[in-house]
């Protein structure tokens, strides 16, 4: 447990991180961003940890930064946000390069929250869930690493549409769009992502990590570039206990044991 504000649990070698200020709809204040942020530290602190789990409190998951403790004094909002994004931008890194992360994702994705929600390898959505940016409404610029995750997941275009407009991405339209992995009734959502949180804990998490990083690098480099980056990739994987194993058990027609290493 990782204080009021966040919940954290260990299941098996999932780490289940919930946030707990439902009142606010998880709004992201300093308190709220410093819990999180000391929860993502004991991930990173632990080599028992195969997956990460994201969820939130109540009925929605996050509505986006708290605007009214910006509001409070608006010569010093650009303080609070910076102060914010200070203690979330480190987290956020420190997520995407540890163990593959799932968010269950009920209500409210907005701003922060959706940027949130977009970093995830797998989500799991409530099916009447409302995804949308709301900085036009604020005159506020994308945070959390929004501007990165969603362009590379739905393409520059939907995403300029999103941030000019406001418009709100529909679940259906974001499942299609390969945001979302899947849908489901919001009653139903934590303990599907659970189920899915627990089979990726039991793959071979070196080698996810590995094929996440190059899907993240892949905009950037040439294909020369990337097949480069596959053979090395491929090369230290072939050389773990995982690929032992896994090659073992193919042999031997098996469900293969990997130990994340």
């Amino acid at each position: 447990m990782t204080g009021q504000l966040v919940k954290t649990t260990v299941d098996g070698a999932v780490f289940e991180l919930r946030l707990n200020r439902p009142d606010a709809l998880n709004a992201l204040d300093l308190p709220l961003a410093r819990a999180f942020a000391a929860a993502v530290s004991e991930i990173s602190e632990r080599d028992d940890i195969r997956a990460v789990l994201i969820t939130a409190e109540g009925r929605g998951f996050v509505a986006g930064g708290d605007v009214s403790a910006m509001a409070a004094d608006p010569d010093r909002g650009h303080e609070v946000v910076g102060e914010l994004l200070a203690v979330l931008n480190p987290a956020i890194l420190a997520l995407r390069s540890g163990p593959p992360v799932i968010a269950a994702v009920r209500g409210v994705a907005a701003g922060a929250g959706l940027s949130l929600m977009a970093g995830a390898d797998l989500v799991v959505l409530d099916e009447a869930a409302k995804l949308v940016f709301a900085y036009d409404q604020v005159a506020g610029v994308v945070d959390c690493g929004g501007s990165w995750f969603l362009t590379h997941k739905i393409g520059r275009g939907r995403v300029m549409e999103m941030m000019l407009l406001g418009r709100p991405l529909s679940p259906g339209d974001a499942l299609s769009l390969g945001l979302v992995t899947e849908l489901a009734p919001a009653d139903a959502v934590d303990d599907r992502a659970r189920e899915m949180a627990q089979k990726v804990a039991r793959g071979p998490t070196a080698s996810f990590n590995r094929m996440r990083a190059l899907v993240d690098a892949a905009a950037h480099r040439t294909l020369a570039e990337q097949l480069d980056a596959e053979r090395a990739g491929f090369v230290a994987a072939a050389q773990s206990d995982d690929f032992r194993e896994g090659v073992a058990a193919f042999t031997a027609r098996r469900k293969p044991e990997f130990k994340g290493q």
